[in-house]
Order: C-alpha cells, then structure tokens, then sequence
C-alpha cells in the first residue's frame, strides 16, 4: 500500500498528489470534475472555533503563547478577507517561524472565482468583521478535552443544527476551510472514540507535533467521559470535539453539492463523524460527494520508520472504519524557489496547513493557474506583510 501516489489522472495538475489507497481513479476523477469548471461559482466557508485544550504549553504552534492562541482565529480570518496590504484589526500572533497559512489562502482566493464566508463559534473575542453568529458569543470555548466534557450535549445538538442548515442552503459546490487552535488534538480525540485507530498518524502545528502530551489529554477525556461501547457522533462531540466539529460535520449530512474539505485530520475527523451518523448504505454517496485538500508539506509527513504518508493512512483508516473509500489529494504548490526566508519554512516543516490553505491552492491549479504564479503571489504579498509590519511599527 503506497497511501502518497504520484498523480496520473487526466488533467490532474503538476506535483499533485493522491493521498491513501482506498479511492479508485474513477471516483477520484468524478469528483475532480465539479471543480475543473471554469464557468462554475464556488462558496467559501470558514469556520472558526476555540477550545481550552489550546491552552496548554507546547500543544500548539499556531501562536507562541496561550494568550495569543485566543486571537489567532480572528487574526488568520482577518488576513484572509483583507489581505496583507491593508490596515488589519488583529494582529497576526507570533510563530516560531514562517508565516500563517492565511497568507497562502488570501493569495489562492484573489484567483478564484468565490466570495468568503465567516462563521464564529465559542471565540474568546467576538468578531469585528462581517461574520455569521450561530451561537451566542458569551458561550465561550469548548473545555480541554482531558475534562471528558468538552461541551454540554444541547450545545453540540444545536450546532450540528446550524451546520445542517447551511449545508441545506448551498446551490454550489463549497470549499470548506477551519481555524481551530488546538484543533489537532481534538480531532485525534474524536477518532479514537469513534474507533478510528489514528497512533502516529495526527499531525499537528508545531514542526515536531506533542504527540505524548496529545495522547495523554486524550486519553484523560475518553477516561472520564465513560462512553458506551458505541457512542453517539454527538456523544463524543460532547465528551472531546470542538464547535467547528459539530457544525461542519452537520454540514457535510445535510450538503448535496460537492465539498472540498481544506485541511488534514481535522477535516478527516468531520468526515467521520458524519459517516458515523448516517446508516451503512448511506455513506458511500456522503464519501463520493466529499474530497478532502492538503498541502504538500501536510502530506509529505510519515509514519516514523515507514516511508507512508500520515495523512493518506489516516483516510484509508476512516474509510475502512466506515466501509466507504475516501479521496484525498495534495496541491503540488511547493516554496523551494521563493525568495522569503518565512515562505521556504514550509520545506523544513514549520507550518504545514491551515485557513483552508491546502483546499485553495490546490483549486486554484484545478482552475489552471500554474504553481509558479502562485509562489511570485505569495512572495509579493509577504513582501506586503513585512512593509505593513514595517509601517505599523513607524
């Protein structure tokens, strides 16, 4: 089993990547083809979220301190609708090294032919921007989810609600993008108690994911939380996920249109999460609708001693928990030739995915644009982001 496959479908763009082996060509190739229309309008919909479990030391790389963990949601959305040239409310927080995925999904957006939208779920600050409200701001994170009770069960009930809603509302395909802190770490917790057996194949923010640490919270969660042998989607939600969780996974059930899922485990953890809800002869259909988009670097992570592809492991993984094969593909925009110290961290691992980086990059080389165009856009607007950190600080 070759779970990273070089690609070899008709029109797949350069350096494209085929993640697992369970999805035949035939399903990958149906899928693809919703999203090569050029004359095709495409939705945008970010979601994002917090829970307390990125409030522990070193269980996350998407900003250096706890605190300004609490902002990066907003920061990242920020940069994605304004771009790096303008006047922006919140400040990207600091990273050990490169610069956020947001980056790479503005750029990707200025090509597409689609309009963002924002939902804000359990923030610590409410939103400054045009965003949907679907809960109360005052409701707050979900808890750690070493509590086993990251989110009372009426909460997770009227967010999957939401989620059902809007997917119930889409008329086009949908690009669907997150921005969890922490979010890593519950989306192995939701596996887990849906069955899915993930040891070493999470990956996470940080260049060398906590994995010791991620296993102990988890396993203090489930411990707690006292599941039955075969909990309920939104029972274990209940007991270890996140807001986003809930509402994409309501999403992705009641969505007829196809979805490009924008990221890695916590997008294969949403995926599961529906598939556990829906009879056994309904998944399929869910599976064949869905296609979940990394970035390179996300993919080119292993398994320690394998040579195998994490990510492509872990779909195989979720298919096999829930008898259906699911697509995976990894855009083939890499920064070996950018000129940007902060871009060319990619290649050593310090930022992987994120902000639906992953999805949008690898739409915009379904629409044609090449990879070296994007990498000249990306270079140009971190030029932009250090002249406005520049002016900022005159």
């Amino acid at each position: 089993m070759l779970p990273l496959i070089p690609s070899e479908l008709d029109g797949l763009p350069p350096g494209c990547l085929i993640l697992g082996s369970g999805c035949s060509r035939r399903q990958l190739q149906a899928q693809l083809d919703a999203w090569r229309q050029r004359e095709t309008s495409f939705e945008l919909l970010l979601l994002l979220a917090a829970t307390r479990t990125a409030e522990w030391e070193g269980i996350s790389a998407a900003g250096a301190t706890a605190a300004s963990r609490r902002l990066t949601a907003l920061a990242d959305a920020d940069l994605l609708l304004n771009g790096p040239g303008q006047t922006r409310r919140w400040p990207l927080p600091p990273l050990p090294a490169g610069v956020s995925p947001a980056l790479l999904s503005h750029v990707a957006l200025q090509r597409l032919p689609m309009q963002p939208q924002v939902a804000a779920v359990g923030l610590e600050h409410e939103a400054t921007f045009p965003h949907l409200r679907l809960e109360s701001p005052a409701v707050g994170p979900a808890l750690c989810v070493s509590t086993g009770q990251a989110m009372e069960p009426e909460r997770v009930k009227g967010l999957w609600q939401q989620g059902m809603r809007l997917g119930a509302q889409l008329r086009c395909p949908l690009l669907l993008a997150e921005c969890v802190p922490g979010g890593t770490t519950t989306a192995q917790a939701v596996l887990t108690g849906l069955g899915v057996s993930v040891q070493g194949l999470i990956s996470g923010s940080a260049r060398q994911p906590p994995q010791q640490l991620k296993q102990q919270l988890v396993e203090q969660g489930l411990q707690r939380a006292q599941l039955s042998g075969s909990p309920s989607p939104q029972a274990v939600l209940a007991a270890v996920g996140d807001p986003f969780q809930a509402v994409a996974a309501g999403v992705l059930i009641s969505a007829r249109q196809p979805l490009l899922l924008g990221g890695g485990s916590q997008m294969a953890a949403v995926v599961a999460l529906a598939l556990a809800s829906l009879p056994n002869q309904q998944r399929q259909a869910l599976a064949d609708r869905v296609l979940i988009g990394s970035t390179a670097w996300l993919a080119q992570e292993t398994i320690s001693g394998h040579g195998m592809s994490a990510l492509g492991c872990l779909l195989d993984e979720v298919g096999q928990r829930f008898g259906v094969s699911l697509a995976g593909l990894a855009s083939g925009v890499r920064f070996h030739t950018s000129r940007q110290p902060a871009l060319r961290d990619y290649e050593d691992g310090f930022v992987k995915e994120g902000v639906g980086a992953g999805g949008l990059l690898l739409l915009a080389q379904l629409q044609g644009h090449p990879i070296e165009a994007l990498v000249e856009d990306c270079d140009r607007a971190m030029d932009q982001l250090l002249a406005s950190a520049v002016a900022s600080e005159a």
